[in-house]
């Protein structure tokens, strides 16, 4: 995949976090710089999401640990455990906060 191939396809998934976000009622504050998005909850606890271009990955970063995913098959799939991107992260945010929330 070419560097504007990954680039494109990571900027979904940043918009698919933040319309998942900006549609549900959970309270979490996020920032995302075009590299980084960073969500924060009420608790204080975060989550840290970010575009890796050299190794064309997403990196996931939270309190449980870090995850790397790779673009395969049409998923975002971690080679730490082999989870699913959108299904990392619903869990993460469930643990965090016991919201639910979707990623469509």
């Amino acid at each position: 995949m070419t560097e504007s191939e990954f680039i494109k396809l990571t900027e979904a998934v940043f918009i698919r976090i933040e319309n998942g976000f900006d549609n549900c009622t959970t309270d979490v504050d996020y920032i995302f710089d075009g590299q980084v998005l960073e969500l924060e909850f009420e608790n204080g606890s975060k989550i840290i999401i970010n575009r890796h271009t050299l190794n064309q990955e997403i990196w996931l970063a939270a309190k449980s640990g870090g995850y790397h995913y790779s673009f395969s098959n049409g998923q975002w799939l971690s080679k730490r455990d082999g989870s699913e991107l959108f299904s990392k992260l619903q869990e993460l945010v469930r643990l965090g906060n016991g919201d639910e929330i979707q990623f469509l």
